[in-house]
């Protein structure tokens, strides 16, 4: 049998008192895609650095294609041994052209003097493009791509530069490690991501898949490695592992899931409202929400549900609508954020890094930012105060690490996810947005993450939920709407707010249009 692609042998690393990873053995075979999965602070995202170079592990071995490697790599190493990264930031320069993000690399190699034929290098990036089966213009600039299209482009750039030479002088397929490239893609650019994938397989290159979705790594590999407090937890055939046992690898423990009531008619008096809203996308949107209800939005990707919370934020301008809360009534088309903050609605975008927090500020200064006046004495800010207020936050919505004053962006997302409910749940608002609350959160954080939304409506704060999840609609909301081509078709309440019934809805939901158009 061939050696694996790639193969880590007793990798340990620790940072002080930290043991991040504890004699971790990973395997990947030529033309296998296997998954790696793990809770945030599980080990995952050391072992990429490891492999990347950007860490040096303590003890362990690495062998690529049998042949060992001696680690700790130097800055750059990797792709000289046929490994690239896809990271969830894609790494583009969206003012470029995709020609110039795809040959970047090759480009800054070469001598300021040499000539570039810029005909000849649009005709060989659409070869490339064609050989992938993809209508990509080499000439757009990347920021004017799709988030599906910029996706494709990172992984074939990584892909064209996987081929190495073995001693034998024989082309080999490397290995592209795919850290949580979906998060924010939907669901129709993940099936053309995976479709990427598997060709790339198939023609012998092997990939590592790193993700917190359950249904995508079972979905898209052929293996699964487990890490848990960092170590192998368990390594397993995909066709053997069931959501069950992969869960109970993950946390150790089954995951008990709450059982939640709902009103089977949704009996609750109305306390706001949203009513004919329209813009290029929805038309006529008009729905009421209640006093401590979860109200849910889905439909299939294009179908305008995800425009709804920024609407009525006052992030996305409606030609038309109108919000109605307690005692007021406000003009959506002329709704700014700033108004829509001092009318008590808070908005947690799915882009929490770019939308929704300094990510180069401490945790103090994002949890407080809406509220520093709070904590003025004399025209003085007391800080003492604010860590004080921050770590109690922490405490209560379980923010890991526990250090008020750590930097925000170096939080994994699901604890850069709670510490935004910290901060808006504090402020109680009057109407709770949120759009894909638990995007790239694993399965535990993911389990508080629905208890803080169940939470804040058992104090009375409506939300609003807008989400492509159906499984996390499932588990939170009172009732869901269904939106098919920009307008509501149709309302599940009680026991038919369930997955199956989710899926099954959304998928039938353009029919339903259809027949509305032609009666």
């Amino acid at each position: 049998m061939s050696p694996p692609a790639l193969e880590l042998r007793n990798l340990c690393k620790s940072f002080g008192a930290t043991r991040a990873l504890k004699n971790v053995d990973l395997a990947i075979a030529p033309g296998e895609i296997h998954g790696l999965l793990g809770e945030n602070g599980s080990g995952k995202s050391t072992l990429i650095k490891i492999l990347s170079g950007y860490h040096a592990p303590d003890a362990g071995e690495l062998f690529i294609h049998g042949a060992p490697v001696r680690l700790p790599l130097r800055p750059g190493q990797f792709r000289k041994l046929g490994l690239d990264f896809v990271h969830q930031d894609l790494g583009l320069v969206p003012s470029l052209s995709v020609l110039e993000n795809l040959r970047l690399g090759d480009f800054g190699a070469r001598s300021r003097r040499f000539h570039i034929s810029w005909r000849t290098e649009r005709a060989r990036a659409k070869a490339t493009f064609d050989r992938y089966g993809l209508a990509i213009d080499p000439s757009t600039l990347v920021g004017d791509l799709s988030p599906v299209e910029r996706a494709l482009l990172a992984i074939v750039r990584a892909v064209e530069g996987l081929r190495v030479k073995s001693s034998t002088g024989e082309e080999v397929k490397g290995v592209l490690v795919l850290d949580e490239p979906t998060v924010f893609l939907p669901r129709e650019g993940s099936v053309e991501l995976f479709r990427l994938v598997r060709e790339i397989a198939a023609a012998g290159g092997s990939a590592l898949f790193v993700s917190h979705d359950l249904d995508e790594v079972r979905e898209i590999t052929d293996a699964i490695t487990v890490l848990r407090d960092g170590a192998v937890a368990g390594t397993v055939r995909t066709q053997d592992a069931t959501e069950t046992r992969l869960i109970e690898l993950i946390l150790g423990r089954r995951l008990v899931e709450s059982i939640y009531s709902r009103d089977e008619d949704g009996g609750r008096p109305p306390l706001g409202s949203v009513e004919a809203l329209s813009d290029d996308v929805v038309a006529d949107v008009s729905f009421e929400f209640s006093e401590g209800e979860v109200l849910g939005l889905t439909g299939l990707v294009g179908s305008g549900f995800e425009r709804v919370p920024y609407c009525i934020f006052g992030a996305e301008r409606p030609q038309v609508g109108r919000l109605t809360l307690p005692g007021h009534d406000y003009e959506l088309a002329r709704l700014t954020p700033a108004k829509a903050l001092g009318a008590g609605i808070a908005l947690i975008p799915a882009d929490r890094l770019r939308d929704a927090a300094v990510g180069s500020l401490t945790l103090v200064d994002n949890i407080l930012m809406r509220s520093l006046k709070e904590f003025f004495r004399l025209g003085v800010l007391r800080r003492r105060e604010t860590v004080r207020e921050t770590r109690g936050l922490m405490s209560t919505f379980d923010v890991r690490p526990p250090d008020p004053k750590a930097v925000y962006s170096t939080l994994s997302g699901g604890n850069q996810q709670k510490a935004l409910f910290s901060k808006w749940l504090r402020r109680r608002p009057g109407l709770l947005l949120l759009h894909e609350p638990t995007q790239g959160v694993d399965v535990g954080a993911r389990q508080q993450i629905f208890a803080a939304i169940r939470r804040a409506a058992d104090a009375g704060t409506p939300v609003i939920c807008a989400s492509s999840d159906y499984e996390q609609l499932a588990a939170v909301c009172d009732r869901v709407l269904i939106f098919s081509r920009g307008r509501i078709v149709e309302q599940l309440v009680g026991k038919d707010v369930t997955k199956h019934q989710i899926t099954e809805r959304c998928y039938s939901s353009i029919a339903v249009v259809d027949a509305l158009g032609a009666a």
